[in-house]
């Protein structure tokens, strides 16, 4: 008797075939004096209809700034009020946001900048941890540069003029995130407005969310994880979405579920431990919550237990996807058991079909190992102005290749088992080695060098860079650091580097990254330890 193949196909519902400024409209009218929007740290709070009209005063204002529909506007900043109010007014105007990381600096911005064609910048002047306005003088900045928190805020506001006329539809790109992808630099995906809806309705149905809800997301909004599985989710059901701080802040989370009483928590592993672990948190009480959303990394079963117990967030569960797949492409139930929660990354979500192949790009049989592709309405447009890397990840048939690798149980639900490409996940952040590698040769005293990912008991995984410095040259971990720091996110910066006058090559020459992790989760006591040190004093950035 032959073994099924690894194919199955999510539940199918019916898709939402409208605009997220139809969404909204819908939502202001339905949900009209229900609080939609809570900003913990600005101390604001606005109702579905207090979100529509302001979101329609930025689409005005946006269009007295000159923007014409399809153009494209920057957001480079932390969680605010002023975040959420562009997703939605860039949407109402016809324009397409661009999501620029808060970490980001010099070199990274120039690029994102320069790739995506920005038209508008918004961003704050500075904030505790950096000088964006230094950065942004470092750049070629765009015609227009408005300052969150800032009269030329309000001044933008001021100047609105009526919104451009322009037929809209579901299948026009609203956002363009950036990411590694599965290859290369990073690329900008194109994600429409169907792609954001839908997984956003998806998500709620497979939590069981509605109305009723309120959503602590204290993920970053710049991520896929803030500004769909909070903010679309959010927009599709009418719940409530609380903002509990600028940046994560274990207190201002707990402080936020004890004071707000949402329903629904979200965060990647690490953000549910640092709350646990807080000292304050036997202070505040848990038990409005009933489910949660963890992504970005495995989740240890002891984490799971701690949370469903000490939390009361008995219905907590698991998502898996990337950016290209807006993003979530599988999920577990909030009744499954925590067996299949910790060991799993569900099954696929309502009308997506996901099967694992091989290398040949055929489906395996259930049980064997092989590359996650998905296909349906959460597959990307493309990437922004690259049609060869686009043809490399979506194929003919329309399958997302998404260059992690899985197992197919009988029951459908999928156990996550590494990655095709070695990409670095270090607390949900998606890190290309060679994107690193290419800036550290950069370094005048740098012969060569690579960088991979290695576990870590807090981050899922730390980077670790393996430099051959120029002959005669001599250079010190605290100077390779150096020389990254306000170039390169904090995140992509080696949390531990180690010289070296060669690296392991196969027969043919390639370097072994395979036989680097070896080396380094095998040798000396005191090297592991001084990573995991370096780790953990780095969590809370």
């Amino acid at each position: 008797m032959s073994v099924p193949l690894s194919y199955s196909k999510g539940p199918a519902a019916p898709l939402l075939e409208i605009t997220i400024a139809e969404a909204l409209t819908d939502a202001a009218t339905r949900y009209a004096d229900r609080e939609a929007l809570v900003v913990c740290h600005q101390q604001i709070r606005l109702t579905w209809a207090d979100l529509d009209r302001e979101a329609t005063r930025v689409a005005r204002g946006l269009a007295g700034l000159g923007l014409a529909p399809g153009d494209r506007v920057g957001v480079w900043a932390t969680n605010c009020v002023e975040w959420v109010l562009l997703q939605y007014g860039t949407a109402r105007a016809g324009l397409v946001l661009v999501n620029v990381n808060p970490a980001y600096r010099s070199h990274e911005l120039s690029f994102v900048l320069r790739q995506s064609r920005i038209r508008a910048l918004f961003l704050h002047a500075a904030d505790r941890r950096t000088d964006y306005r230094k950065i942004l003088r470092d750049c070629t900045p765009p015609g227009h540069v408005v300052w969150l928190g800032d009269p030329s805020w309000e001044r933008m506001l001021a100047g609105g003029s009526a919104i451009p006329a322009f037929p809209s539809g579901p299948h026009d790109v609203v956002n363009i995130q950036y990411t590694s992808g599965t290859t290369g630099s990073p690329k900008g995906v194109l994600l429409t407005n169907r792609n954001l809806l839908n997984n956003g309705l998806m998500i709620a149905q497979r939590l069981g969310a509605d109305e009723r809800d309120r959503i602590c997301v204290p993920v970053p909004m710049y991520h896929c994880f803030g500004c769909v599985i909070g903010s679309m989710t959010s927009l599709t059901t009418g719940a409530a979405m609380i903002l509990p701080g600028a940046t994560f802040s274990a207190l201002a989370t707990i402080e936020a579920v004890h004071r707000e009483k949402p329903t629904v928590l979200y965060g990647v592993p690490t953000m549910f431990i640092a709350e646990l672990d807080h000292p304050a948190f036997d202070q505040f009480s848990f038990d409005s919550l009933r489910s949660g959303i963890m992504a970005g990394a495995p989740c240890p079963r002891d984490v799971m237990n701690r949370v469903r117990e000490k939390m009361h967030c008995a219905g907590v569960t698991i998502a898996y996807g990337q950016t290209e797949s807006s993003p979530v492409v599988t999920m577990s139930g909030t009744a499954d058991p925590v067996d299949l929660r910790v060991a799993t990354i569900g099954s696929a979500m309502g009308n997506t079909e996901v099967k694992i192949v091989n290398g040949a790009g055929e489906t395996v049989p259930q049980g064997e190992a092989g590359e996650i592709c998905a296909r349906g309405y959460l597959v990307m447009k493309g990437y922004d102005e690259d049609p060869e890397a686009t043809a490399k990840t979506i194929d003919p048939e329309g399958w997302l290749h998404t260059g992690d690798l899985g197992v197919m149980r009988d029951d459908g639900y999928i156990t996550f088992t590494g990655r095709a490409k070695d990409m670095i996940i270090r607390g949900g952040e998606n890190i290309y080695p060679r994107e690193v590698e290419d800036f550290l040769r950069t370094h005048p005293g740098v012969a060569d060098v690579y960088v991979i990912g290695i576990p870590d008991h807090r981050l899922g995984e730390i980077v670790v860079a393996w430099v051959k410095p120029r002959v005669g040259v001599e250079l010190t971990e605290g100077g390779i650091r150096d020389f990254c720091r306000d170039q390169i996110a904090y995140f992509k910066i080696p949390q531990h580097v180690r010289f070296v006058d060669s690296f392991p090559l196969t027969v043919t020459g390639k370097v072994r990254k395979v036989e680097m992790r070896r080396i380094e989760m095998e040798g000396p006591d005191e090297l592991r330890a001084s990573i995991i040190e370096s780790s953990a004093s780095r969590a809370g950035c």
